[in-house]
Parts: C-alpha cells; structure tokens; sequence
C-alpha cells in the first residue's frame, strides 16, 4: 500500500485525506500548528492518523507521495529535506486531477479571479452542465473529487498550488491580470511570481487554451518571451480581437471557433471597468466548454456576485456601505475605488505586504474624503497620504472604524472597506474581517 503523507490539516489537507483514504493509500496528516476541531473529526471518523503541534520526521520521510498545503513555504527545511530524498511534493491540485477525467477550466491571476471563477461556474452550471466549483475558494478540489464525480470543474488556483503541479493541465486555463503579490514567497522577485502563475498553461498542448488580459502589459510581455503551446484567446478593453473578447463602446463582442458573441455591458449585475474583463474572461472560458450564447447572455443578469468583494452591504440615511474585505492588494482597491462614483470614507490598513501606496494616490486625491486606518502599523498610510486627506484616523477596533465612518460620511456618500492589506493582524482572515465590517454597520 502506497504511504500519502499530508502536510498541513485545513482545507486542502484533510480533502487530500480523504480522496487518499478513498483510493487506497495509507494517509498520515502532520500540522505544525493546532488542527481545527471539525477537520479532527473528520480525521477521526475516517480513522485517518494525524498529529499537531509538530512534525516526526521518521513518520514523514517514508512516504511515496507528500501533498504540502499551499500555506507552507517551499523553503522550509522540513519540505528541502522531502525534496532531497526524492519525494514526490506536491500541491492538492496535482493531486486530485489525477483522479478525474473531468473538463478543467482553471483560474489564476492576482485580483478578479474569486469573481471571475464564480461567474464562470454559474454561466456553465446555469446551462445545465455537471459542474462543481472548487479551489481556492469553497470546499477542496480534492474532497469535491472524492464526494462527486462531476464531468466538469471550475477551479480558483493560487499561484502557492499552482508552484507544487507537475502534471496538472486544464483544457482551458485563465490569467485574469498579474500585479505585484505575495513577493516574501518569492525571495522578493515579481519574475518569480509571474512564473508561478505561468505554471498554469505549463503542460498545456495545442488542443488547449489560454485565456488572458492583452492589456496587461506583464502578461503580453511573459508570453512574447516565453512561448506557450496553447491556443492564445486574449480580451482587451482597448483593442479589437481577431480571435478573443473585446470592449466596442458599450457592446462585449467574442469571437471563438466560429462562434460569435454580442452583449450589452447593460447585462452586468457588476459594477466597473474590471468586471467588464471578468465577464469577457467568463464568458469565452464558457464558449469553449460548449455553452452556448443566448445561455450566457441570459445567465449573466442574474449573477450576484461574491460575499466581500465590492458587496453592497446596506444605505443608512443615504450613504452606501461596501464591503471589499478581500482587496488585501493595492490593486485589487484601485479597482474598488475606480468603480465607485461618489465621495469615498475610505476604510484600509492591515498587514502590509511590501505594498507601494502611490499608485492609489490620483483616485485618492480625487474621490477620498477621509480615511482610517484600521491596523496595527498604519506608519506607512499616514506617510502617503496625511498630507493629502483630512481628516485621516487611526483604529484597532472595526466597530470604532464604523462608527467613526459613519460620522464622516455624509448624504450620497460611500463608506468603503478596501484595506489594499492582509488581514492576520486584528483578524482570523479576510472573511472575518469582512463579517465583522457587516455586523457593525447593522448596530448602527
């Protein structure tokens, strides 16, 4: 019997677990920190071995196959020590797609994948294809593998799950845009992370596609220097397309194997100049797994977005509450502050991420008319913006953030929270920094 050994119990690790269990390996999972109670059950029902707290080496360096979870560093010791044995490291990802002969659309990119991965399965699944969405986001891949046997998915990939594929090979794959992220897992190197991201289409062939923003000047160079064997199927807001999407005045025309699309920007539920590119992205992926127009056009209206992610969360005496809790980069909260067209109390800060602030500046200057700073650094906010906003605040607390927005703000305004920052500081994750955002702005 084949030994699986997983390295980290969240998510990830324990579907790895049990897809495992279910093919036949003998499994063994090890978390360096404490393993959340209801994956310990899991674990226990299944009658998985497992430890926490820390990793016996004896028990991991006689495994034919490790699946490491996307949170652990291809640098720590532990996992060069795997590495040099000449075992097999490999990302849940890789490891599931071995078990299903399933039609992949996978996504990457730095912002807009959540959105644009939700949108795509709710195009697929609206046309009434077998479909599961799994990932990065929702439930694992690997346990969505071992609980159904879908003829399709749409998958969210990271570029930490995209760095431990050997194999993997979505037919089509999709790179929303490329801006600097997560540089400290890659010694500080952004040709290091547009590599990672590469990997997708790494072992795609001819039969294949990729499908990416042509006005993304990173991703146009990488592919001129770096050929890839997949079908190019670009979008673009500027430039008319031979074959892909594009934007013609208000109109998204796609044109892809003979197949020919034309839909209003009118059909977007979703407001601003990035979700135009999310819904080109979603709606070529969705053409070329079979679905057809009228089905896209039709399903598209009815799409109502993704929980954290410019969420409208409710008017209190005229001014707007959103929601942005999971711009934790500066790019993703320029598009949150592009798309809103009114006077902005901007709520940021977390943990910042090596973050350059400055590009911000002319959507700031223009549109914020106070800022606080929610985290427990906010050195770097103040030295970017004190001079240019006033008044420009400091808390630790989200309820005394709202109710300090609530005070700025006045009528036809938004209070936004786009903290360009991680989360980790004052919060368990994006998730928690966003509910908590949503249940203070209801004790108002």
């Amino acid at each position: 019997m084949k030994r699986l050994v997983v390295l980290g119990g969240g998510e990830s690790g324990v579907g790895t677990a049990l897809l495992g269990r279910q093919r036949g390996f003998e499994v063994f999972v090890s978390d360096k920190g404490q393993i959340k109670k209801k994956y310990k059950n899991v674990l226990e029902h299944i009658e998985i071995e497992w430890e926490e707290g820390e990793h016996t080496v004896s028990k991991l360096t006689n495994a034919d196959v490790v699946m490491k979870s996307p949170g652990i560093s291809d640098t720590v010791p532990l996992v060069r020590q795997l590495v040099e044995k000449g075992i097999p490291v490999i990302s849940e990802i890789e490891f599931a797609s071995k078990y299903t002969n399933a039609t992949i659309i996978g996504i990457t990119g730095t912002n807009g994948k959540t959105t644009t991965t939700s949108l795509t399965h709710h195009l697929v699944q609206e046309a009434g294809f077998h479909v599961g969405c799994a990932g990065n986001i929702g439930d694992s891949f690997a346990k969505m593998v071992s609980e159904n046997d879908f003829e399709n998915y749409v998958l969210e990939i990271s570029s930490f799950q995209l760095d431990g594929i050997m194999d993997f090979k979505p037919k089509v794959a999709v790179i929303t845009n490329i801006t600097p992220d997560h540089l400290d897992r890659y010694e500080y190197r952004f040709e290091n992370y547009i590599a990672s991201k590469f990997r997708i289409a790494m072992n795609q062939d001819h039969s294949d596609y990729l499908i990416y923003d042509a006005d993304d000047e990173v991703i146009t160079t990488w592919l001129k220097q770096h050929p890839v064997q997949s079908k190019l199927v670009p979008f673009s807001l500027q430039n008319e397309q031979a074959f892909g999407a594009w934007l013609d005045k208000n109109t998204i025309r796609i044109n892809v194997e003979s197949k020919t699309l034309e839909m209003s920007t009118d059909f977007l539920t979703l407001d601003g100049q990035h979700n135009v590119k999310n819904a080109m992205a979603a709606g070529l992926a969705s053409m070329l797994v079979g679905v057809r127009k009228e089905a896209i056009k039709q399903s598209i209206q009815t799409f109502q977005g993704v929980p954290h992610r410019l969420e409208k969360v409710l008017k209190i005496n005229h001014v707007e509450y959103i929601n942005d809790s999971k711009a934790t980069n500066v790019n993703a909260t320029y598009y949150a502050l592009d798309g809103i067209k009114k006077s902005i109390v901007w709520i940021v800060g977390g943990v910042d991420k090596g973050n350059d602030y400055s590009e911000l500046m002319p959507m700031v200057r223009e549109k914020v008319k106070g800022i606080i700073c929610l985290g427990m650094d906010n050195s770097k906010l103040f030295e970017t913006f004190g001079n240019v906003v006033e008044p420009m605040v400091e808390t630790t607390s989200m309820e005394e953030a709202v109710k300090i927005a609530y005070k700025m703000a006045s009528r036809g305004d938004a209070v936004l929270l786009s903290p360009a920052c991680a989360s980790f500081d004052l919060f368990n994750n994006y998730e928690d920094r966003g509910d908590q955002f949503k249940a203070a702005i209801r004790k108002l």
